[in-house]
C-alpha cells in the first residue's frame, strides 16, 4: 500500500515532466498524508491540467461522508470489479506527482520506515483515480486514491505492495478516458526492478505534522532487540515429574 509520499521537485520541474498549462507554485512536502490536499494531473476538455484534491477517494453514491473510510488505494487486481473504483477505472484516471514514498517494515514488535525513490532520483507519476462527491446542499469534492498493485523483488522486502507508476510514454493513455480496458490494464504493473532504491529513514516521519526535509535523509536502521539468553537452568536434569517431554 501506499499511505505517505514526497513531492520535493521545483513546480517548473513538475510541470516540464507533465505538460500541464498551469504554472501553480506550491512548496516542497516531505509527508503527505491521506486526507490532505494532494497534486493532481487530470484531463479536462483533451489537454492536462493541474488540480488539487483530497488524498482519498469518496464515491459519489456515498450519502454521509462523515460515517466513509476514506479509500487512499485501489488495487489494480479489483479495481474493475469493485463499486468504489470501476467508474473512475473507466473514466476517471489521473495522475499524482511524486519524488518517493515511504514504507514500514516490520520487524518484530518495531517498525522501520523506508524512503524509497527512484535510483536517478527524478520525480515520477502515480496512477491515479479520482471522483467528484456532490452533497445536498450543492458542494463538491474532488478526492483521489493510489493505485497499487504487487511489489517488484526489490520493494517486496518492506511490502507485497506498492503504487503503480506511470512512465511519461504512457501518460496519455492513461489519461485518455477512450482508453481500451485492455490497455489501461496493461499499465498497471509493477515497476522494473532495479528502477527504485530504498534506505531507512527517522521515524520522525511517522508522525504528520513532522514535514521536514531531515524525514528523507539516510540513517542506521534500528537494531533488532537481543533475544533472551536460553535459562541456564533447563539444562540441568530434573526429576521425572510424570509428564512427557519431547527431548
Amino acid at each position: 500500500m501506499c499511505g505517505r509520499f514526497v513531492i520535493t521537485s521545483p513546480p517548473d520541474a513538475m510541470r516540464r515532466l507533465f505538460g500541464y498549462r498551469e504554472q501553480p507554485n506550491f512548496p516542497a512536502r516531505y509527508n503527505v498524508a491521506p486526507t490532505q490536499p494532494i497534486p493532481v494531473v487530470r484531463l479536462i476538455n483533451g489537454a492536462r491540467a493541474f488540480t488539487l484534491m483530497r488524498w482519498g477517494l469518496l464515491p459519489g453514491w456515498v450519502k454521509d461522508p462523515k460515517g466513509f473510510t476514506l479509500l487512499i488505494n485501489a488495487r489494480a487486481e479489483t479495481a474493475a470489479e469493485k463499486p468504489a473504483f470501476r467508474n473512475a477505472l473507466k473514466r476517471r484516471r489521473c495522475l499524482l506527482p511524486a519524488d518517493g514514498f515511504y514504507e514500514w517494515k516490520r520487524e518484530g514488535a518495531l517498525k522501520q520506515p523506508y524512503f524509497i525513490r527512484r535510483r536517478d532520483r527524478m520525480p515520477f507519476a502515480f496512477a491515479g483515480l479520482w471522483e467528484t462527491w456532490s452533497g445536498p446542499g450543492g458542494e463538491e469534492i474532488d478526492t483521489a486514491a493510489i493505485v497499487t498493485t504487487e511489489a517488484s523483488a526489490d520493494v517486496a522486502s518492506l511490502h507485497h505492495r506498492m503504487p503503480v507508476t506511470i512512465d511519461p510514454d504512457d501518460f496519455d493513455a492513461w489519461l485518455d478516458g477512450a482508453s481500451d480496458a485492455e490497455a489501461v490494464h496493461r499499465l498497471m504493473r509493477p515497476a522494473p526492478e532495479g528502477q527504485f532504491e530504498l534506505f531507512p529513514v527517522s521515524d520522525a516521519v511517522n508522525k504528520v505534522i513532522n514535514d521536514d526535509p531531515r524525514n528523507v535523509e539516510e540513517v542506521a536502521a534500528r537494531a533488532m532487540p537481543a533475544k533472551p539468553e536460553p535459562d541456564k537452568k533447563s539444562d540441568v536434569a530434573r526429576p521425572d515429574d510424570g509428564q512427557m517431554s519431547l527431548f
